[in-house]
Parts: C-alpha cells; sequence; structure tokens
C-alpha cells in the first residue's frame, strides 16, 4: 500500500490575493487555523507565492513593520515546492526534509489542488502505522502470540 500525495494532502487551501494587507492575511490565517496562506495574482488559479508564520514572524514582527502598511506580495516567497497528486510521499517528505520546508503544494497542472504540511504528515503515518499494525496482528497464530 503506497501513500501518494493525494492520500495525505489538504484540500481545504487558504489562498490570499497578492494586495491583501498582512493583518488581514493574518487574521484569515487565524480564522482557518491555517499557518500559511497561497498568494495569487489575477485570480485563484495564478500563485503568486506563499507566505508562513515565519514569514510574519520575520518580516512584519521582529521587523517592528505595521502590518496595515505591508502587503503579502511583499512577504511571500516565490515559486514555492510543489509536487503532483500521484507522488507517492516518501518522495514528498525526502523533498521537504532535503530542502528544510514545512509545506508541499500539490498542482495537478496549474492548479492548486492541496498542500500537505508536516502535521498532515505525521497524522497520516500514524494512521497508516496503526492500520499495518492490525494487519500484521490479524496474520499472528494463537502459538505465535503468545509465546
Amino acid at each position: 500500500m503506497v501513500l501518494l500525495a493525494k492520500n495525505i494532502m489538504d484540500a481545504a487551501i487558504l489562498t490570499v490575493d497578492e494586495e491583501t494587507d498582512a493583518l488581514t492575511c493574518a487574521r484569515s490565517m487565524v480564522a482557518q487555523r491555517k499557518g500559511y496562506a497561497i498568494v495569487t495574482r489575477g485570480g485563484p488559479k495564478a500563485v503568486a507565492g506563499i507566505v508562513t508564520e515565519w514569514d510574519f514572524l520575520e518580516k512584519i514582527i521582529a521587523a517592528g513593520a505595521d502590518p496595515t502598511r505591508v502587503l503579502v506580495k511583499q512577504l511571500a516567497s516565490p515559486n514555492p515546492q510543489s509536487c503532483s497528486p500521484d507522488t507517492p510521499t516518501d518522495e514528498v517528505v525526502t523533498t521537504m526534509a532535503k530542502l528544510g520546508i514545512r509545506r508541499m503544494v500539490v498542482r495537478s497542472g496549474d492548479q492548486v489542488v492541496g498542500i500537505i504540511t508536516t502535521k498532515n504528515i505525521l497524522a497520516s503515518f500514524r494512521q497508516y502505522i496503526d492500520k499495518l499494525s492490525s494487519e500484521i496482528a490479524g496474520y499472528q497464530s494463537p502459538s505465535n502470540a503468545l509465546g
């Protein structure tokens, strides 16, 4: 049983237009309990970048900037790392670890269809391991189970 990106991604993605101010974006992130927002340009399909809670910490809070005067396009990292829905999760995890990122955008062609976060990975692998453990336990014979 191979887990794919589409099996663990969160399809409920938060998007904001690049002209949105940082405070409005932060409030949307809090309301939706997301640690990121996909930044779009000229419509929901045109991804301009990704903004994360780290961007707010580094570029707003630590810099002492006024979040009502900073646009998310000034905060966002352009060209977020992405994968296809059919990418095996071991490849996703390897790429995320190698690049030191906590989020991977899932795209089908040019369309963003989901996002994978480290939280998604941990939750999905826990379910996967529990299922495998149950299946393995089901194969044990009564004599093997005792000793």
